[in-house]
């Protein structure tokens, strides 16, 4: 859990005092590790559940505040966005019943939180990246009111200096131009800890490292942001676009980000890794305590490393040192933080077992893994097995690459399950969750997976917004009835839903495959596409994208009927495009952009982002959300009178 208490308004004194408080913690830190003061024999496994409130449309419902006060859980905080909520799981020692123990926990405090979230109308979905989440969502206003997340946003934003650019391909393209950070808003995950001897710790990270790219591939869960099919774990990628505090120079200088996976093995001491980060990276948020922990040390007493912890949290490694107490005794533990929320409550508990058994195992039979395999192949692994999963090549020990799927089934599953009989967990747990994992990797169904089938299956005439609202109600259903993932069917867009055609937006039925033409261009190109792709109205736009007028239909008609065509060949479309536009941003009610439309008597309405054009709106797009209504009361009248029937008999 980050610490949300933080010092706002502070001077350049404040931060110089703030930073030699972070130095004199990781000297403190040193000192404990070289005294023998850490925790050695135990291993303890904790975790962090992240999760998304959706409304009864299956779009973000920002209730957490109003949530939090109501459940009163202290396993409860906030995220950044106020639409996200985080669970923090007891620490447990890693043996016996510690992984269904988890699993019954999680689920606890999960269905507590429906409890309260059903209070507002509202529910919660597992998922990596919620695929309903629309550009609207990611404003300010529904940045949680906390001062840590407002900083955060403030500091990392200033830092950056100029928009931040955002570029993902996958199966579809996304480009976007950001000010802020609240895409971040789009991320949740479940986080995984183990805790390990401090003597140990540098082995047992490297391992960590290595084994990052074939755990990812089994659970990845996060194929579509603002819907488009990207990486088959796009929160990778996303989340370092959002957070990235390297200005235009620092990125021409390959400055490493905040979000990172490393560079190179531990090759000593794990504090090589946390003495680079105070030096690399700039204090984000400070805050008052008064602990000086080499005083409390020689005074015999544990520090906090308040800190130095504080840092820590804003230094998001994909693998991340953490320190903490526990019954009086300080130790150091690795939080595993790339795998996705998601997709059961089963599933994420058997990625969990599929890592830490690996924890256990490998380290006993090979040694150092730095021996064995390059930094660089571990690196490739994790990128490669965000961006294609299951379906990706993994370079392993002794330089072999293998398909990700068969070594995770034929080498790596039979070692978790010997690490977590080595850590003395129950057989029946050890059955039961590597069997979750094998169903799904055999299969080849990971969470992604399963949304881009479905998506892919769905009656392409629905559309998007709906297939999309299909595949979160599916999602969550799916999640209530406690099925595991290789249980799930594909997801399809079911007929009468209540919410099917609950247009609150303009962008959540506007068309975004749009046909457009230049100024300079031939008007018979217009009239042309007009006439292929079937549409009544092509935009205007310039090299830039700003759209600066419109040609309808109609225009074509009256320079035709006033016979302004006659003796000329070649009129360029800037003759007769209408540039008196009535324009619309994609947060615009439905209904309001319905009246606007009537009241201004137009049949079309382009969506625009400031000058850019991103949408349209016609007056058929209405219709069919009409019509759909339309069928939707006749069907339910049908079937009433069916019943009346059938109760007069």
């Amino acid at each position: 859990m980050g610490e949300k208490t933080i010092t706002t308004g502070y001077d350049e004194s404040e931060m110089r005092s703030f930073t030699r408080s972070v130095l004199n913690d990781l000297q403190a830190l040193a000192t404990l590790i070289d005294s023998g003061l850490m925790e050695e024999e135990v291993w303890r496994i904790g975790a962090e559940q992240e999760m998304f409130l959706v409304d009864p449309s299956m779009h973000p419902s920002p209730i957490v505040t109003e949530l939090i006060n109501t459940v009163k859980d202290g396993r409860l905080t906030t995220e950044i966005g106020k639409f996200n909520l985080e669970a923090n799981l007891t620490p447990r020692e890693f043996t016996g019943s510690c992984m269904s123990d988890l699993e019954t926990e999680l689920n606890d405090v999960l269905q507590e939180v429906r409890k309260g979230a059903a209070q507002f109308d509202s529910s919660l979905v597992l998922a990596g990246i919620l695929p309903t989440i629309q550009l609207s969502d990611l404003t300010e206003e529904n940045l949680t009111p906390n001062p840590r997340y407002h900083e955060i946003n403030r500091i990392v934003t200033k830092l950056h200096g100029k928009d931040r650019q955002i570029h993902l391909k996958g199966l579809d393209e996304i480009q976007l131009t950001l000010q802020d950070t609240f895409i971040e808003f789009c991320n949740t995950s479940f986080q995984v800890h183990l805790q390990v001897g401090a003597s140990q710790f540098p082995r047992y990270y490297n391992w960590a490292q290595a084994i990052s790219g074939p755990v990812l591939a089994s659970a990845v869960n996060s194929p579509i942001l603002l819907n488009n099919r990207l990486w088959h774990e796009s929160r990778i990628a996303l989340f370092q676009h959002a957070t990235d505090t390297r200005s235009e120079v620092h990125r021409e200088r390959n400055q490493m980000p905040r979000v990172n996976f490393g560079d190179e093995w531990v090759k000593g001491s794990i504090l090589e890794v946390l003495r680079e980060d105070a030096v690399r990276f700039r204090i984000l948020l400070t805050q008052r305590r008064d602990e000086n922990s080499l005083e409390m040390i020689a005074q015999g007493k544990i520090p906090e490393l308040y800190a130095w912890r504080l840092h820590n949290g804003t230094i998001w490694r994909w693998n991340r040192p953490c320190y903490g107490i526990i019954n009086g005794r300080p130790g150091l533990r690795i939080e595993a933080r790339y795998l996705p929320s998601g997709p059961t409550v089963a599933d994420e508990v058997a990625n969990a077992a599929f890592f830490l058994g690996l924890m256990k195992a490998l380290p006993e039979e090979f040694g150092d893994v730095e021996k064995l395999m390059p930094f660089d192949s571990a690196k490739t692994n994790f990128f490669n097995a965000a961006r294609y999963g299951l379906n990706s090549q993994t370079l392993w020990l002794g330089g072999k690459s293998r398909r990700t799927d068969r070594l995770i089934l034929e080498e790596l599953l039979p070692r978790a399950g010997k690490g977590l009989e080595m850590a003395g967990v129950d057989r029946s747990d050890i059955t039961r969750l590597l069997g979750i994992l094998e169903a799904r990797v055999s299969s080849g169904k990971t969470g992604a997976q399963w949304m881009l089938d479905s998506i892919g299956s769905m009656d392409p005439k629905a559309k998007l917004n709906v297939r999309m609202r299909s595949l979160v109600a599916a999602m969550k259903d799916n999640q209530e009835k406690g099925l595991t993932l290789a249980d799930w069917p594909i997801a399809e867009v079911p007929h009468q839903p209540e919410w099917i055609d609950n247009y609150m937006r303009v962008e959540q039925f506007m068309s975004t495959d749009l046909f457009t033409v230049r100024p300079e261009d031939v008007i018979d190109l217009a009239a042309s596409l007009m006439h292929w792709k079937h549409v009544r109205h092509v935009p205007v736009e310039n090299d830039d994208g700003e759209l600066i007028g419109i040609i309808s239909h109609r225009d074509l008609l009256e320079i035709i009927a006033l016979g302004k065509v006659e003796g000329r060949k070649e009129i360029p479309v800037s003759e007769i495009m209408q540039t008196d536009l009535v324009t619309v941003p994609p947060e615009t009610g439905a209904l309001e952009a319905l009246n606007l439309m009537r009241d201004r008597g137009i049949g079309c309405l382009p969506v625009v982002k400031g000058k850019l054009l991103v949408g349209l709106v016609t007056a058929f797009d209405y219709l069919t959300v009409s019509s759909k209504l339309f069928e939707e009361k006749l069907a339910g009248a049908a079937s009433s009178r069916s019943i009346g029937k059938t109760n007069a008999r």
